[in-house]
């Protein structure tokens, strides 16, 4: 799974602890997240776009090997 997390982040000029409290996940899982390491639930996804008042499937896409 890809993520523009990083990217959006940065346009916002706020760093991994702050998107954290605003989306009221840990800031550890925001570092997984971009790092590509962890995939995260439907929920965290959700609670993560609705900070930049984005459709989940912007910030996240799936490789096609992923869907098969």
């Amino acid at each position: 799974m890809k993520t523009k997390l990083k990217e959006l982040r940065a346009s916002l000029g706020i760093n991994q602890t702050e998107l954290a409290k605003r989306a009221k996940i840990s800031r550890q899982t925001v570092s997984l997240i971009e790092r590509e390491e962890f995939m995260p639930s439907l929920l965290i996804a959700t609670k993560i776009a609705r900070v930049f008042n984005k459709p989940v499937q912007e910030i996240f896409q799936f490789d096609e090997e992923e869907l098969e």
